[in-house]
């Protein structure tokens, strides 16, 4: 890997993007479930895995989730990669499930009338967008090693 490469990837304006990234594609994402809740609610009765009287606590329970931890995120919080890094593990193991059942469904992602079920019609884009936002959630947390920042704090923060 080149110098400028190197450069680029310990960069904190880099860290920065991908972790504003991550925050804004939740912050958006819950905001568009919880706008229309009885959609999700369909949405995640069609992956089938839930009983019936859990899916509506955790159809308002997920999207108050995404947003706390896309805020938490965004102004490097505490907890907020925790959080996003378990939504998307819980997410990819439900899409990955979800394909191997041979399921034809929105994902639900951004809510009723997401764009990118109406255009691709299946799981497989969304199962790599969530892997990619992982690789996401990864590189922040090797950048916060490396650098040493752990814990967020008026101190530590770097220009």
């Amino acid at each position: 890997m080149g110098n400028s490469c190197r450069n680029l990837l310990a960069s904190v304006w880099t860290y920065r993007a991908v972790r504003l990234a991550l925050a804004v594609f939740f912050i958006v994402a819950g905001t568009l479930k919880l706008a229309d809740v009885h959609a999700f609610v369909l949405t995640i009765k069609a992956f089938s895995i839930l009983p019936s009287d859990a899916v509506t606590p955790l159809a308002v329970a997920l999207p108050v989730l995404e947003i706390v931890g896309g805020l938490l995120l965004a102004f490097d919080a505490p907890g907020g990669l925790a959080i996003i890094g378990g939504l998307l593990l819980l997410f990819i193991g439900v899409v990955a499930n979800a394909i191997r059942q041979g399921l034809d469904i929105d994902c639900g992602c951004y809510g009723p009338g997401d764009p990118e079920g109406e255009v691709y019609h299946g799981l497989h884009t969304t199962l790599w967008r969530d892997l990619a936002m992982l690789a996401g959630v990864v590189y922040c947390l090797l950048w916060r090693r490396v650098r040493g920042r752990q814990r967020f704090t008026p101190a530590t923060q770097t220009p």
